[in-house]
């Protein structure tokens, strides 16, 4: 397995492209993800989007399009966190190697995921890499899930199976996503009312 950083060298902020590589050889290799992945982060902007195209071809590479800001240290602007680093890496590979391992052969491709498919996906990813020992404010993750599937305890429930599953199928996910929103009130319907 090749993982590929660019750029190199970074001039508006303060990464290192060595340790993005290390952190995601260690993630993939926890992950058993054995294909090439480049990495390509756009160092003049703030935002941190993450996204992951995921090719068809065994022989053609995993490409992260990350932000900067998706790996910044949120205390000090502009340098690189390995925290940070690894939890939005781990995010989106986890994401490549479901889809790749099987299972989620029919989700949608992550520009047509709705906003709770997101949010249950990144809350099962998240889960998977706390039990790798990657530090992660749980709290902010559940709060991402109830803004999406409505705060009640039947979203707590939905919420913290998928943090402590594993080997979930789409089929599987998609439905706990939707158990939660059938039952909890979404705060996304609450405006306007």
């Amino acid at each position: 397995m090749n993982i590929t950083v660019t750029p190199a060298t970074f001039s508006y902020v303060e990464f290192d492209a060595d340790l993005t590589t290390r952190v995601a050889r260690e993630l993939a290799a926890s992950m058993g993800l054995d294909r090439d992945v480049r990495i390509e982060i756009d160092e003049t902007t703030p935002l941190a989007k993450i996204i992951v195209d995921v090719p068809t071809a065994a022989n053609e590479p995993i490409v992260v399009h990350a932000d900067s800001g998706a790996f910044e240290d949120t205390r000090r602007p502009r340098r690189q966190s390995e925290n940070t680093t690894a939890t939005s890496l781990g995010r989106v590979l986890y994401r490549a190697t479901d889809r790749l391992q099987g299972g989620f052969g029919e989700a949608p491709a992550d520009g047509e995921l709705t906003l709770a498919q997101m949010a249950a996906w990144e809350t099962y990813s998240v889960g998977r890499l706390a039990r790798l020992g990657i530090p992660v404010n749980q709290q902010r993750w559940r709060y991402n899930f109830r803004n999406r599937h409505g705060f009640s305890d039947a979203g707590d429930e939905s919420f913290a199976l998928l943090w402590s599953s594993d080997g979930l199928t789409w089929g599987e996910l998609q439905a706990i996503s939707e158990r939660a929103i059938s039952v909890g009130t979404p705060a996304r319907a609450q405006v306007g009312t």
